[in-house]
């Protein structure tokens, strides 16, 4: 399975989580893709720079795209591919999922 399946996966699954089995719906609020917005610039910076300077190489034939640098010309934004924002989407949307879901849970009274 390439890392572009994957990433559509990860992101199809966490969009499920968030809104219909953890019914957080987080994806529906400002605030989400407000914080989002903050996390990706600096996802952006730091996936770029590894891959920008060659420390992170993928092989081409697993990625949209390939080539050097663009802004989603071949695939990639600032060196990174496409797949590392949607992979990186997925993870930080389950994590802020299940966090609201157990915080929502700590605040049920046990009776």
């Amino acid at each position: 399975m390439t890392y572009t399946a994957l990433a559509v996966i990860g992101v199809l699954a966490a969009l499920v989580v968030d809104r219909w089995v953890a019914r957080t719906q987080l994806t529906s609020s400002r605030d989400w893709w407000s914080a989002y917005a903050i996390i990706v610039f600096f996802q952006l910076l730091t996936n770029g720079w590894l891959t920008g300077r060659g420390i992170v190489r993928y092989d081409g034939g697993s990625i949209v795209g390939s080539g050097s640098t663009t802004f989603l010309g071949d695939g990639r934004i600032v060196y990174a591919p496409v797949e590392d924002l949607a992979f990186g989407f997925g993870l930080v949307l389950t994590t802020c999922v299940v966090w609201t879901w157990l915080g929502r849970r700590a605040g049920e009274d046990p009776a």
